[in-house]
């Protein structure tokens, strides 16, 4: 199950009253960050924009590939540990707004962790070290520690404990093989 909080809304559906829970310069402030980065080449430079601008916990070595999208309102709620990649086009959301409420859900990816190219990582996710997500995954509950999960809904196809004494490399390798 995700760890999201939930908050009911009166009136017309959560979305139309967004600007009742973010500020409107805080929305576009984001918007015109993560833009930038999504397109930008430089790593070290991405990794500044994501923790000295918009607030994000985020590890050293990891990547964020091109056109990778964080939450444009909630994106201080994400944490990414060292090593770790994030594919392209993936987005990682910490929010959600429905009829009758929105959530909020912190996310944590672990280190040398591997999000495989368009993923889409729901608010409330916890994703253990060493973790393999498939491209095109939805994550919709937490994934274990050296776990390899992938589909639309994710499950887990493979678990190898064994990676902690060959590496990840290997773990991956012998993963695709």
């Amino acid at each position: 199950m995700r760890k999201v909080e939930r908050y009911p809304v009166e009136g017309p559906n959560a979305l139309w009253q967004v600007y009742s829970t973010v500020s409107r310069v805080k929305a576009v402030r984001n918007f015109v960050f993560i833009q930038l980065t999504r397109y930008c080449p430089s790593l070290p430079l991405k990794n500044w924009i994501y923790r000295r601008i918009l607030g994000m916990k985020v590890g050293k070595h990891t990547a964020f590939a091109l056109m990778v999208m964080v939450d444009v309102f909630f994106p201080e709620r994400i944490t990414v540990g060292n090593n770790s990649i994030i594919g392209y086009n993936t987005t990682i959301l910490t929010h959600e707004y429905l009829i009758k409420e929105y959530r909020l859900g912190d996310v944590k990816i672990g280190s040398n962790v591997m999000i495989g190219a368009n993923s889409t990582i729901l608010p409330g996710v916890s994703i253990g070290d060493h973790a393999v997500v498939a491209a095109g995954s939805l994550v919709h509950k937490d994934v274990p520690a050296y776990a390899f999960v992938g589909g639309n809904p994710m499950k887990e196809l493979r678990r190898d404990e064994i990676a902690v004494t060959t590496g990840l490399d290997d773990h991956v390798s012998n993963l695709l093989n």
